[in-house]
């Protein structure tokens, strides 16, 4: 009778879910260095959290993949920092201890951090590095090694972060479509040298309030860019390529107006990078969503203004590549099964648009298909990628 009643406890303590998911990707042209036309993966996730007391819960989470493109490694090895090149197989995705207290609220270990307001570019996003392996406008948020304190009293909030293992971004491959080369490396023969990380830790603060229906805060981050840098080192017959990255301060700020007939959102970060040749830049993002019905519409214009260009023109950053430009969302729930969207992205030299549709089957099973459109001047961050339009197809079965 008491092993029944524990077991009955423990489990209305214990939350857990999951899914596993088949996705293929076609590519209707080939790219330089890269002939494939499709890209199958197959994911498998296991999320589970475990209330051990009213003040403290216990939460992991656990990812399998393989896919047909080399872009997982096939290793069987449990990754648990995300520095690899490739996507691990195996991987701890969360790991962590969330304490409650009253006002308190503290978690340790490894977690997904997120900041900022709006939907489409996330200037002050620096806890938030992405996995960009299989496509640039499609990226994946990682989980970081960081403690996280946050202190709420009334409409203020107090977020305080400190990180003392570095989790950079993951780029594309050297030899895939997703890495585009420049002209000059014609012929070159290419060597990926790994990175180079900084041993340092990073730490940030961020102030927000909510006050006559406004809501606002202020950052502060120090530590180093999780974009790289490629430095080059040219040994005979080969040019080797190392990953670097670079210092970085980030003073942000961000801003949320409901008005009557939508809401406006702002977003800017100022980066700088002391004692680095890194540029220094302020990014920002204005936009304004409206709900209508079963309709949401957001739309609006992310910029740049650059005060210190770097002298390294080997630089990966998709998040600035998005700047400049004119920037959207439409989505329609058709039931409570189906719904389509669209996105997009214009700028000067380049556009990127995406429409998909997603239907329900049952309480489990969903299938999800569209295609990317990217367009324009080789030049352009995203004219760049011109050749690699692609369509999709996903089923997905959650538990």
């Amino acid at each position: 009778m008491i092993s029944t009643l524990l077991v009955v406890m423990l489990a209305q303590n214990f939350d857990q879910r999951g899914f596993i998911e088949e996705r293929t990707v076609v590519y209707p042209q080939s790219a330089p260095g890269d002939s494939g036309h499709f890209v199958n993966t197959a994911a498998f996730r296991y999320e589970g959290s475990y209330t051990w007391t009213p003040w403290l819960k216990l939460s992991g989470s656990f990812d399998a993949q393989t896919d047909t493109h080399r872009q997982v490694a096939r290793d069987p090895v449990l990754d648990v920092d995300d520095r690899s090149l490739a996507r691990p197989a195996f991987s701890i995705r969360r790991l962590s201890a969330t304490f409650h207290r009253g006002s308190w609220n503290v978690e340790l270990g490894r977690q997904l951090i997120r900041w900022g307001r709006t939907d489409i570019l996330n200037p002050t996003d620096r806890f938030a590095p992405k996995d960009y392996l299989s496509s640039v406008v499609d990226s994946q948020f990682l989980g970081v090694t960081a403690a996280r304190v946050t202190y709420e009293k009334k409409s203020n909030t107090i977020d305080l972060i400190y990180q003392p293992w570095f989790t950079p971004s993951r780029t594309p491959l050297l030899n895939q479509r997703w890495t585009v080369l420049p002209p000059e490396s014609a012929g070159v023969a290419l060597s990926d040298n790994g990175a180079h990380y900084p041993g340092r830790g990073q730490y940030g603060v961020r102030w927000s309030r909510i006050a006559g229906g406004y809501e606002y805060s202020l950052n502060y981050f120090d530590g180093n860019n999780y974009l790289p840098q490629f430095a080059a080192t040219f040994v005979p017959p080969k040019l080797g390529l190392v990953r670097e990255y670079s210092r970085l301060r980030q003073y942000g700020a961000d801003f949320a107006a409901p008005l009557k007939w939508l809401t406006l959102k702002s977003e800017a970060a100022y980066y700088t990078s002391p004692g680095t040749n890194g540029d220094e830049y302020l990014l920002y993002v204005i936009q304004a969503e409206r709900f209508v019905k079963e309709w949401v519409l957001v739309g609006g214009y992310a910029g740049e203004y650059v005060t210190r260009p770097s002298n390294n023109p080997l630089q990966f950053s998709p998040e600035r590549g998005f700047a400049k430009s004119f920037v959207g969302h439409v989505g329609y729930t058709i039931d409570v099964n189906r719904s389509v969207s669209a996105d997009a992205a214009v700028r000067a030299g380049g556009s990127f648009v995406r429409f998909e549709y997603s239907q329900a089957q049952g309480q489990h099973w969903r299938t999800t298909t569209g295609f990317a459109w990217l367009r324009g001047d080789p030049g352009d961050f995203l004219g760049q990628y011109h050749r690699n339009s692609y369509g999709y197809l996903g089923l997905r079965y959650s538990f």
